[in-house]
């Protein structure tokens, strides 16, 4: 813990360093992912153990925060509201928005198992009758399993940034699974109307209507999102005071891992995280 490095605004998250192992991480974005950046590394996520632990940072210093990005885990939720009181909790865009890239997927992945199912019949049928296998193609080469396999990346993009082969294949893929395009088109008006919302009152009317979108959309992982939507409203609508996200701390995160993969794992832990603490504390 190093309370010489706490400021204004915070990042807070977790991550694995070995064999999963949790660690708690809160860190000051001022430091941009360099040396200052670590004010705590706690092992576990356990929100009472962390809590008993943060606290021992001088009251006045933890007053100091006045802004903490984190997800919607509700441990962290809770160590927030418990040790920087002053402090506004600020969901993070992407933690939302990945659910809705996840809706989407799960949407891709079912049909690529009903596809991968009529293939295999198709397979043993043509066997039986001793028939050669003919497997349907669209018209860029991609049987039908093919074509929900390669499609992943592009579900995560907006249109404009297909390549011209994934534009073609988004069509054939749209053409083909209506629902998956429609399922498509509400992950990004989400994302639309965190890019082009001014302030929360424009975003609160905004997330409504969406949310009545995805009500008249049946779409059962949807409307899981949008009841998450609706248990954490302020803080996800506190996001549009400054655009604060958790970058910061999945960038740092991301160095971390780094860092591991080029020492080819951790073998040591004590000395792995005394070569962190050297370099960003």
């Amino acid at each position: 813990m190093y309370p010489e490095n706490i400021g204004g605004n915070l990042s807070l998250d977790e991550t694995s360093y070995t064999k999963g192992e949790l660690y708690t991480v809160l860190t000051n974005k001022s430091a941009k992912g360099k040396k200052g950046s670590i004010v705590a590394m706690i092992q576990g996520v356990q929100s009472e153990s962390i809590i008993k632990i943060l606290k021992k940072i001088p009251e006045e210093k933890r007053e100091m925060v006045k802004e903490v990005t984190l997800d919607m885990a509700g441990n962290m939720g809770k160590i927030v509201s418990s040790c920087f009181r002053k402090a506004t909790k600020v969901i993070d865009r992407f933690h939302v928005q990945k659910l809705a890239y996840e809706a989407v997927q799960e949407l891709r992945i079912k049909h690529r198992w009903i596809a991968i199912d009529q293939e295999n019949k198709k397979i043993d049928e043509c066997k039986k009758n001793n028939k050669s296998i003919e497997i349907p193609e669209y018209n860029n080469g991609d049987s039908p399993k093919q074509l929900l396999a390669r499609s992943r990346y592009l579900l995560f993009k907006s249109e404009s940034k297909w390549t011209e082969k994934q534009k073609v294949r988004s069509q054939i893929l749209f053409d083909e699974y209506p629902d998956i395009k429609k399922a498509y088109l509400l992950s990004q008006k989400l994302g639309w109307i965190y890019e082009n919302s001014i302030d929360k009152t424009t975003a609160r009317t905004r997330l409504a209507k969406w949310i009545e979108m995805v009500r008249q959309s049946g779409f059962k992982s949807f409307n899981t999102i949008s009841n998450t939507i609706n248990n954490h409203y302020p803080q996800i609508l506190n996001y549009f005071d400054n655009k604060s996200t958790n970058a910061a701390a999945e960038s740092f995160n991301a160095k971390i891992k780094a860092f591991r993969a080029q020492l080819r794992g951790v073998v040591d832990i004590e000395f792995f995280l005394f070569r962190l603490q050297v370099l960003y504390a």
